[in-house]
């Protein structure tokens, strides 16, 4: 993308002084989600595939380590956290929610509390960390409402693996749904690609 992120036109645009404004993108700069231009400036970064494709591995590493952890120390998860998390999930089924980017958020806290029920707040503090790097790429696995209710359905399969004790099951569920959530993104992201490589129908 050629569009020029310029302090002074957001700040404008915002409604804010310049300092939170540079602050913002020196963060967003430090994240990979901007790059510097020629002029000083910075612009949208490219996505990368190949480091998404990382950041996915790394993610699934952490989330397989939350799941495992507790029969490893010979404890369990957090019940209440984990009857709770069901309960909202249900409640969110029951709503049937519409396609949206934001709701990444909510998934993104499905995880994180998975993660917290485990008791290891330094796996969920590297969650929150790799979940930051891959969320813009990760809102184009919520433009349709049949993916935002398939990853509703497929929560709820997780949690209750994990509340009926049976973590093969929780494990193999989870990773089915990592890939294809992978998969969804990946194909987006690739057609994004492609249109501003001057393709407009995504192919190569």
């Amino acid at each position: 993308l050629n569009l020029r992120l310029g302090e002074e036109r957001l700040a404008a645009e915002l409604g804010v002084s310049r300092t939170p404004v540079r602050e913002a993108l020196s963060r967003l700069h430090a994240e990979g989600l901007v790059v510097r231009g020629g002029d000083g400036g910075f612009v949208p970064a490219t996505p990368d595939v190949g480091a998404m494709r990382h950041l996915y591995e790394a993610r699934a590493a952490l989330e397989l380590a939350s799941l495992r952890r507790p029969s490893a120390q010979n404890s369990t998860h957090d019940h209440a956290m984990l009857l709770a998390l069901r309960l909202e999930w249900l409640e969110l089924e029951e709503e049937e929610p519409a396609a949206d980017p934001a709701f990444v958020l909510l998934d993104e806290a499905f995880h994180v509390t998975l993660a917290e029920a485990a008791g290891n707040p330094a796996l969920v503090d590297l969650l929150r960390h790799v979940n930051g790097r891959i969320r813009v790429a990760r809102m184009q696995d919520f433009l349709d409402a049949d993916r935002v209710a398939q990853t509703v359905v497929e929560h709820l399969g997780i949690v209750e693996a994990v509340l009926d004790g049976d973590l093969h099951k929780a494990e193999a569920r989870f990773v089915s749904h990592l890939d294809l959530s992978m998969a969804v993104v990946e194909r987006r992201v690739m057609r994004a690609l492609a249109r501003m490589a001057g393709r407009p129908d995504g192919r190569r």
